[in-house]
């Protein structure tokens, strides 16, 4: 090959691509340029659609704001046709109420004209009358005003004499009948209200999951059931009755404090002297806010309002006393609801009888008990407290201490009775027993020094607990000697009486 054939075949290449070039950009451009109009053609498509969609959209709205403009308008004719009908309804009243005033007054025309001549009859009567009287006083000798008198000192003769002979009947009915309806009412009282007989026993059975628990009750050496009698004064009985221990105390508050610290130191597991005083303690507090609690409860079912906040607490105290061996909240409460009963028969105030009978035996739960009848210091208590005079006079006479002066006193006494004389309410014993162990107590702490007495063993036992700061070791030996001769002096009671006098020093530091 020469240059010449070399240089020809180059061209050549070069001519063939340039025109491959030219060929394919004219096929590009005539497909891009058949895509441009489909694109046109698929826009004045769109364009179409939505066009037809604005204006079926626009013919919607039409119709729907041509009904509602319909729907409008018939509720407006609908209006005026009522309007037109109260229209004429009121015109037909209007005209109605023409007509009777029209009457009316024609009615009244015919009885100014009648109460005319009823008067001039009236002045023809009044001159008949006096001429009558004139012609009788010249007849009988006397005025008019004397016969009135001598028939009005007649009559009266009379009407005393009769009145006096139906006063006595009505007396003579009333003495035989008196003490049948009497009987009749409380009957009927009594079987109106249903209570339990049950009576509250000295000991509290404290059950447990199993008996492992009571060695952790004991502790050590048995410091723990010591510091839980020392804390409580409630001496617990630990022996082999199964998953049970015995709490036994006369007082029902002590029970209970000692129950309730007994569940919460079992069910935290941590039991030691520190941690039951602390318990006790807390326990002591639950107890009083629920004495609150009990005595808002029964004011409430009783339906009884306006009692002062302490007389509350003293209802609500009831609930942990007894009155031979009846509990003293049941007893108030059926003495309440008997005295509504026998109120409403009679004819009484019923809410004043209800609140007297509830607060009757307060005077049998103070904090502190002066010597004066239970029945004077509730009478007392509630003057204290702005009770109404009948109250405080029902309350203070229902043992006769003080004159009745209200009929709301004999009610409250007999329904006292009532609630105390029903077969299995009341133990004489159990009454006096309990009564022992509070002056056993109380004699113990009527002594210098001395904190907290308990009565324990049924009373065989007083723990005296007395203050480290004031009685010394020799003291203390011969205070429990001095209270055993005062003891034996002073009280009857059967065995013996052990007196232990216990004395214990305690340093608290805090490390901060």
């Amino acid at each position: 090959m020469n240059l010449t054939s070399i240089l020809l075949a180059i061209a050549c290449f070069f001519i063939g691509g340039i025109l491959t070039y030219v060929v394919v950009n004219i096929l590009m451009k005539n497909k891009i340029k058949g895509r441009l109009e489909e694109a046109e053609k698929e826009a004045e498509l769109i364009k179409k659609n939505k066009l037809l969609e604005v204006k079926e959209q626009a013919i919607k709205m039409k119709n729907d704001f041509e009904s509602q403009a319909n729907a409008r308008n018939s509720k407006i004719q609908i209006a005026e046709n009522k309007n037109k009908q109260r229209e004429l309804s009121l015109n037909q009243r209007q005209e109605e109420l023409q007509r009777r005033k029209n009457e009316v007054e024609t009615i009244k025309e015919n009885l100014d004209a009648q109460l005319e001549i009823v008067e001039r009859k009236k002045i023809d009567l009044e001159k008949l009358h006096k001429q009558e009287i004139e012609r009788l006083e010249a007849l009988s000798g006397l005025s008019a005003e004397e016969v009135k008198d001598k028939m009005v000192e007649a009559l009266k003769d009379e009407a005393q004499t009769h009145a006096q002979s139906y006063i006595n009947e009505i007396m003579e009915e009333a003495k035989m009948t008196a003490n049948k309806e009497a009987k009749k009412i409380v009957i009927q009282s009594i079987q109106r209200v249903a209570t339990e007989t049950a009576i509250e026993n000295a000991i509290t059975v404290f059950h447990i999951e199993s008996d492992e628990i009571k060695g952790r009750i004991i502790g050590r050496e048995g410091r723990n059931i010591r510091a839980l009698e020392a804390a409580t004064g409630i001496e617990i009985i630990v022996d082999d009755t199964p998953e049970a221990i015995i709490l036994s105390g006369f007082d029902p508050v002590r029970r209970e404090v000692a129950r309730l610290a007994l569940h919460q130191l079992v069910a935290d597991g941590r039991i030691h002297p520190a941690r039951i005083e602390e318990v006790v303690a807390k326990v002591r507090k639950q107890i009083e806010e629920e004495i609150i609690e009990t005595g808002k409860r029964t004011t409430i079912d009783l339906g009884i309002h306006g009692l002062h906040p302490e007389l509350i607490r003293l209802v609500g105290k009831m609930k942990y006393r007894s009155s031979y061996g009846q509990n003293l909240l049941q007893h108030a409460r059926e003495t309440a609801n008997l005295c509504a009963v026998m109120a409403s028969e009679l004819g009484l105030n019923v809410k004043k009888a209800k609140r007297a009978g509830l607060l009757h035996d307060i005077g049998k739960v103070p904090d502190d008990e002066p010597e004066l009848p239970h029945a004077i210091l509730g009478m007392k208590l509630a003057e204290k407290y702005k009770e109404k005079p009948d109250i405080c006079n029902a309350i203070g006479a229902h043992h006769d201490e003080v004159e009745m002066t209200t009929l709301l006193a004999p009610i409250v006494q007999v329904c006292d009775a009532i609630s105390g004389a029903r077969p299995g309410a009341r133990r004489e014993i159990v009454e006096a027993y309990i009564k022992r162990l509070n002056d056993l107590e109380q004699l113990a702490l009527s002594y210098p020094g001395v904190l907290k007495t308990y009565a324990i063993q049924a009373g065989r036992e007083l723990r005296v607990i007395v203050g480290a700061d004031k009685v010394s070791d020799v003291e203390t030996e011969k205070l429990s000697g001095e209270i055993a001769k005062k003891i034996q002096d002073e009280m009857t009671y059967p065995g013996q009486v052990k007196i232990t006098v216990i004395r214990e020093t305690r340093s608290v530091s805090f490390a901060k």
